[in-house]
């Protein structure tokens, strides 16, 4: 049997696996992605999601340039949600 970090099982809790996928929806998503595949606006999300606790537990161990580095990742798919949502439907 395989040995699991607490990492892995965060990851895994996070990306909805085991689950209906990542999306958390059934079926494909409106822009005709496969099923489990949000497309890039829920992939950012995620990201952000994922990039804030990895930015925690790097700041707990006081690494400090990796908490830079996912800080500004975090911010980058932020902002890329951000203004995705301010897009007008075509």
């Amino acid at each position: 049997m395989p040995k699991y970090t607490a990492l892995d099982v965060f990851l895994v809790k996070k990306s909805g696996r085991g689950k209906r996928g990542t999306s958390g929806r059934t079926g494909s998503s409106q822009n005709g992605e496969p099923p489990g595949d949000g497309g890039p606006d829920e992939a950012a999300l995620f990201i952000a999601e994922t990039v804030a606790a990895l930015a925690v537990l790097a700041r707990r161990h006081e690494l400090g340039m990796l908490i830079r580095l996912l800080e500004m990742a975090q911010m980058e798919a932020e902002e890329f949600v951000r203004l995705r949502g301010n897009r007008k439907p075509s």
